[in-house]
């Protein structure tokens, strides 16, 4: 299936920071980010300590084209220097989870040979605990301190010509269900092209204001919040970590239009006692990712803010934007048709050949956005990369006729009880509508007779009472005789990532230990 959207080729080859460049040029005074602090800092500004920045990481640190520098930190302007001063060397960066533990942070510095560490000085102690382990990081630096470490050299680093195709500008490190995290390499063209994928689908406008708790650690964050407001020249809110009075109190001050969330977020925020309080009239769309959106969350949340609330897909190996909804065309539960110059198709699980339109299936990509693939992992890559440049995304999705995609679950997250595959999300989904739930998680149980059966895990609303049964009995109605669920626990909340992904893993992990006990 093909993009609706007009094709945006040719794409540019060149340096990824040549967008923020010319941002620059074009609106030197316009306020680029404004921390919580309220400090507007513009697209010169920022600009002109990139630059600085690059030439300090080449001339005291001798950074070199095809090095690797790190960040660890929470959301702030100066995660814009770092990342940029670090690519106008020709070095790539790896960005990390402010969350990681110490083993975790050693084992990312490591894979990814970092040779410069950016770190908050919040989170310094774990870098500093673990760099005795790490002989190829040459420098840390507080993050905070770039502007005053970037006046100590000119704005004129020395050019460095890159090879847009072929040399990767970031390597995040992808949240598999199994295994280590694994470092994705994503090229100057991979993140160019789908910057411009964004822009042509009307996600963000240069007068656009958004607001940025999404972590930039992580892909969304880093191109759809912080890269997109460099690109384009529209204003970004960056707050640390996700607050939701400040929040409302944001989008109310600073008119926000574009509001880029996860579906926890969401649901918090539409249940918020104070929202009534705060005119939230400025918004244009929300836009959920990074997890499956509830379409009942969806409709609360629509209800409550006023706007449209849609949902975009994407991965870390497509840079990582592949579908979203034309404001004006939104389809219930579908996460859109693909972005321009993207293909998509439904392959079957078993033989991987296409399947015809309603027929579900594990999603396959090719686009300009696809990643090169993953960091010393030819394996991996192969796996995921089939010869003929197709992604395996490894979601179970459908198409409709009009080449709108429906996200069903990840292939590696199926329930097969009796030989019959249970999506996860779908039985979440059916639990959420239940008026006592708040959220809820689905996973695997293993079970002697059935091989699997699901098991859910559900949080009620403030003051509501339900039991056991009743919800159960609820889902039943609603589901195959199959699918419905086995056992269900109460629980305090539902173990998540910065994302707003379920760790199902973790669920999983603490049935095993409880049945082993």
């Amino acid at each position: 299936m093909v993009s609706p959207w007009p094709s945006q080729a040719p794409y540019a080859k060149h340096h990824f920071s040549k967008l923020f460049e010319a941002t620059a040029a074009r609106l030197p005074d316009k306020a680029a980010f404004i921390g919580v602090d309220e400090t507007p800092h513009t697209f010169s500004q920022l600009w002109d300590a990139s630059q600085r920045m690059a030439r300090v990481l080449q001339r005291q640190d001798n950074v070199k084209k095809g090095e690797t520098t790190a960040i660890l930190a929470p959301n702030c302007p100066e995660y814009a220097v770092a990342l940029h001063g670090s690519l106008l060397t020709g070095a790539k960066v790896t960005t990390l989870n402010p969350l990681y533990k110490e083993r975790e942070v050693e084992h990312q510095l490591d894979d990814a040979d970092a040779a410069v560490v950016f770190v908050s000085k919040l989170f310094a102690p774990v870098v500093e605990a673990v760099k005795g382990n790490l002989p190829k990081v040459r420098r840390v630096y507080e993050i905070e301190d770039v502007w005053s470490i970037a006046e100590t050299e000119p704005p004129e680093p020395e050019p460095v010509e890159v090879d847009p195709e072929n040399d990767i500008a970031v390597l995040p490190y992808s949240s598999g269900t199994t295994g280590l995290p694994k470092g994705v390499m994503l090229t100057h063209y991979n993140l160019t092209s789908n910057l411009k994928q964004m822009i042509a689908t009307g996600v963000m406008e240069e007068k656009s204001v958004s607001l940025a708790f999404l972590p930039f650690y992580h892909i969304y964050g880093l191109m759809i919040l912080l890269s997109g407001t460099l690109g384009i020249g529209s204003t970004c809110l960056v707050m640390p970590r996700f607050d939701p009075d400040l929040t409302l109190d944001f989008i109310e001050k600073y008119k926000v239009t574009d509001f880029f969330v996860v579906p926890p977020a969401l649901l918090a925020l539409s249940h918020h006692p104070k929202l009534d309080d705060h005119d939230v009239s400025s918004l244009r769309f929300i836009l959920s990712g990074a997890a499956p959106l509830p379409q009942e969350v969806a409709e609360l949340g629509a209800k409550r803010f006023g706007c449209p609330v849609t949902q975009g897909y994407g991965m870390t190996e497509t840079s990582p934007l592949a579908n979203t909804s034309p404001l004006d065309a939104m389809r219930p539960g579908s996460v859109g048709p693909p972005v321009p110059d993207t293909e998509e198709k439904i392959v079957d699980l078993d033989t991987g050949e296409e399947l015809p339109i309603g027929e579900t299936g594990e999603l396959l990509i090719l686009g300009p956005q696809v990643m090169q693939g993953y960091w010393k992992n030819p394996e991996a890559t192969a796996e995921t990369i089939r010869p003929d440049g197709w992604l395996r995304s490894g979601d179970i999705a459908y198409l409709d006729e009009d080449g709108y995609v429906f996200i069903v679950d990840r292939a590696k997250e199926m329930i097969k009880y009796k030989g019959y595959q249970i999506a996860p999300a779908e039985m979440e989904s059916v639990v959420m509508e239940h008026p006592a739930v708040l959220d809820a998680a689905v996973i695997p149980k293993r079970n002697f007779e059935s091989g699997e059966i699901p098991k859910a895990f559900v949080v009620l609303k403030p003051g509501q009472e339900a039991s056991a049964e009743d919800i159960m009995s609820f889902v039943a109605d609603k589901v195959a005789p199959y699918k419905k669920l086995r056992e269900l626990e109460f629980a305090e909340s539902i173990p998540k990532t910065l994302s707003g992904k379920i760790l199902r893993r973790d669920l999983i992990e603490q049935e095993r230990a409880k049945s082993e006990t």
